[in-house]
C-alpha cells in the first residue's frame, strides 16, 4: 500500500509540474476542469445519486463552472467585485460546513437527503475551481498556484508529525478519529513557518510579511476543515474513500478535499489584502 501511494503520488506530482510548465493556460485549466469533474462523479456518489446521474451531475458541475468563470470575467477581463463575492459566498459556506462537522452526528438532519448533498457538492467544488483558476491569471500565477498547493501539503505535514509525537486529544473524534489537536496546530505552525520562509526568500509584492504568515496559516487550518467535512459525508455513506481511481490514495475528492476549503479562503484573503 506504502509503494502504491509514493508512486501514485509522484506521478500526480509529475503531471502536475509538467503541466504547469508546458502546457498554456487554456491548457492546464483543461486539466484542472476534468479532474474536478472527476471529483464531482466522485461527489454524486458521496450524495446518493444513481449510477447515470453521477454523470449528469460531473456534466452539470462542468457546466456551472463555465458559466462561473464568465461570470467573474476569468481569465481575460476580471470582475474582481464578483470574484470576491463568490469567495466571500464559499467562506460563507464553509463556516456552515464547521458547525455541520462540529455538531455531527446531529447535523445529519439537516444533510441527509440527497438534494442537499449534491446542492453541498457544488459549493464545495465550483469556488475551489474557480480560486485556482483565478490565481493563474496573476502575475506569477503559477507560483501563486504552487504555493496554494503547498500550504495544504504543509498543513498536512505539520499536523502528521505534531499529531504522532503528542496528538493524545481528539479533534473531532467522531468524525475523524486519526485527527488531533496537536496535529491542528502543528500544521498552523509548519504553515507559518511555509509562509515566513517564503516571504524571506520572495517577498510577495503588496503584502506585509505579518499579514501574509496571517492569510496562510489561516488558510492551511480551514484546509483541515476541507478534510473533515468529506469524511464527515464518507462515514455517514459508511465507505473509505470516495473511488478507487488513484491506488493508494483512493479517489480525485480524496485528494482535493483540502484545497477544495483552502483555496476560496486564501483567494478571499489575498483579495482583501490587496484592497487594503
Amino acid at each position: 500500500m506504502l509503494k502504491q501511494r509514493i508512486i501514485t503520488a509522484l506521478v500526480l506530482s509529475a503531471v502536475i509540474i509538467c503541466s504547469l510548465a508546458f502546457l498554456p493556460y487554456h491548457g492546464f485549466a483543461a486539466l484542472l476542469l476534468a479532474a474536478w469533474a472527476i471529483a464531482a462523479w466522485e461527489w454524486a456518489d458521496l450524495s446518493g445519486l444513481s449510477a447515470i446521474m453521477r454523470y449528469v451531475y460531473a456534466a452539470s458541475s462542468t457546466a456551472l463552472l463555465l458559466l462561473l468563470l464568465v461570470y467573474c470575467g476569468i481569465p481575460d477581463s476580471i470582475d474582481t467585485a464578483k470574484l470576491l463575492l463568490l469567495m466571500q459566498a464559499a467562506a460563507a459556506f464553509w463556516l456552515l460546513a464547521l458547525v455541520m462537522v462540529v455538531s455531527f452526528p446531529a447535523s445529519v438532519v439537516v444533510w441527509s437527503s440527497k438534494t442537499v448533498r449534491a446542492f453541498m457538492g457544488y459549493c464545495v467544488l465550483l469556488p475551489s475551481a474557480t480560486a485556482l483558476l483565478y490565481v493563474l491569471t496573476l502575475d506569477n500565477g503559477k507560483w501563486y498556484f504552487v504555493y496554494t498547493v503547498l500550504i495544504v501539503a504543509s498543513a498536512d505535514i505539520g499536523a502528521y508529525f505534531t499529531g504522532r509525537a503528542w496528538g493524545k486529544r481528539k479533534l473531532i473524534p467522531k468524525v475523524s478519529p486519526g485527527k488531533s489537536w496537536a496535529g491542528f496546530w502543528g500544521g498552523a505552525v509548519s504553515c507559518a513557518a511555509l509562509a515566513a520562509i517564503v516571504a524571506w526568500q520572495f517577498s510577495p509584492v503588496g503584502f506585509s510579511i505579518g499579514l501574509w504568515i496571517l492569510a496562510t496559516a489561516v488558510a492551511g487550518l480551514v484546509s483541515v476543515l476541507g478534510d473533515l467535512f468529506e469524511s464527515m459525508l464518507k462515514r455517514h455513506r459508511g465507505i473509505k474513500d470516495s473511488s478507487q481511481l488513484l491506488p493508494g490514495h483512493g479517489g480525485f475528492m480524496d485528494r482535493i478535499d483540502s484545497v477544495t476549503a483552502a483555496a476560496p479562503v486564501f483567494v478571499l484573503l489575498l483579495l482583501l489584502l490587496k484592497a487594503g
